[in-house]
């Protein structure tokens, strides 16, 4: 499955953005979903993650209350809803895909696809 994320831009602290994820190739419905993000300098972190059917998900501390994702199986398509944004959310966010069944997936090796990833800048 090929994976595209976009959405990313340049936003106030306190502002929103909506990311999307389209898929190519195969139908998302089989698959575990996930957000993930790098920061200048860092390592790439855990976001949020959801089921197959979109009924259950899980977020980072850092974000949770803040950031929702959905996903659209009929649409082939990944959703993250960024609300109340802060400097410290600055960075490229990916969408990735895992195919095994769901277990709240928060670590970057068991996701089998990737995508490119769209910036997230959010000036003080």
């Amino acid at each position: 499955v090929q994976l595209q994320a976009s959405g990313g831009g340049l936003v106030q602290a306190g502002g929103s953005l909506r990311l999307s994820c389209a898929a190519s190739g195969r139908t998302l419905s089989s698959y575990v979903m996930g957000w993930f993000r790098q920061a200048p300098g860092k390592e790439r972190e855990f976001v949020a993650c959801i089921s197959w059917s979109g009924d259950s998900t899980v977020y980072a501390d850092s974000v949770k209350g803040r950031f929702t994702t959905s996903r659209d199986n009929a649409k082939n398509s990944l959703y993250l809803q960024m609300n109340s944004l802060k400097p410290e959310d600055t960075a490229v966010y990916y969408c990735a895909a895992d195919g095994a069944r769901w277990s709240a997936q928060r670590l970057l090796r068991v996701y089998d696809y990737w995508g490119q990833g769209t910036l997230v800048t959010v000036s003080s």
